[in-house]
């Protein structure tokens, strides 16, 4: 995301949490190094974030010595991080008080990997409608699609709908290869199956044949993220006061599958292995088949 601003022409001034990093992405794609200090960012009129969570978030904007209080006012802040909705509604008005704008706008993207780093969407949220004009040539510039998702929050919001969706479509197709492989069925041909018909969703079509299957397990994203987003879809369900019964279930199925693991930094795809293990079965390599298209 970084470097296609800096293709488009954009001054970017980078920071991130590991220095090395900070140094490698400077040295190869260019930008100047904020090197640990917050004052580096004084200058600049629209601050990007992409952290863990939005606690990290809160934490570097709000916390001892944080981004916040070094900006000037006027000042644009767009969280591209996986947060809480209602959370980023508390920030905003914080912010909002300090004279500084949050706009919320996650990302997805059709593809666990590729080579395309613009193949991305945003869903960008907003109080402020001409906040949200003078960042769209920025995130466009990142992207291949803007949705406006509406006031502050509801970005957030819908990038955990979004996950949970996802989360819940993967569970159901793992359940499904579990027992297809119990009853005897060959699971390579449920997928290629699923592929050709109603059953095909970004799971069977990209996760597990590419990574779960192949036990690459390079999705490029985390298993313990995917959990986080999930409680979140289920908190966000129960402060709207609305039953979705399948949301606990989902999140508590990958939960368990992070706690079997021994890296708490798995990719998503290794989720396979707590349904193996729930199941007691060891799903194939896959032999022939491709990539869904």
């Amino acid at each position: 995301m970084a470097a296609n601003l800096l293709a488009a022409g954009y001054d970017l001034i980078v920071s991130d949490a590991d220095p090395e990093r900070e140094g490698w992405f400077v040295a190869t794609h260019g930008g100047r190094a904020c090197g640990g200090d917050p004052a580096a960012l004084a200058e600049v009129g629209i601050l990007i974030t992409m952290l863990p969570n939005g606690q990290v978030v809160r934490d570097a904007l709000l916390g001892n010595d944080g981004i916040a209080s070094r900006l000037r006012q006027g000042t644009i802040i767009v969280d591209t991080s996986s947060s809480d909705p209602y959370g980023t509604r508390e920030l905003g008005a914080e912010l909002a008080g300090l004279g500084l704008t949050l706009l919320d706008s996650p990302v997805t993207r059709p593809e666990a990997v590729g080579e395309n780093t613009r193949r991305i969407t945003f869903m960008v949220a907003g109080d402020d409608d001409r906040a949200i004009d003078r960042v769209m040539p920025l995130l466009e510039a990142m992207a291949e699609e803007v949705f406006r998702a509406g006031p502050l929050g509801c970005g957030h919001a819908m990038k955990t709908l979004n996950n949970y969706v996802s989360a819940a479509a993967l569970a159901a197709a793992l359940d499904a290869m579990v027992a297809g492989q119990r009853f005897g069925l060959d699971v390579e041909t449920m997928l290629n199956v699923f592929n050709a018909g109603t059953a095909r969703n970004f799971s069977t079509a990209n996760t597990l044949i590419d990574e779960a299957m192949s036990r690459r397990y390079a999705a490029g994203f985390q298993l313990a993220l995917m959990v986080k987003d999930l409680r979140i879809a289920s908190s966000l369900f129960e402060r709207l006061e609305f039953d979705a019964p399948i949301s606990p279930l989902v999140r508590d199925q990958f939960a368990e599958a992070l706690a079997q693991l021994d890296d708490p930094r798995a990719d998503l795809s290794r989720s396979l292995e707590g349904w193996e293990s729930r199941g007691e079965v060891k799903l194939p390599r896959p032999l022939r088949t491709t990539r869904a298209r």
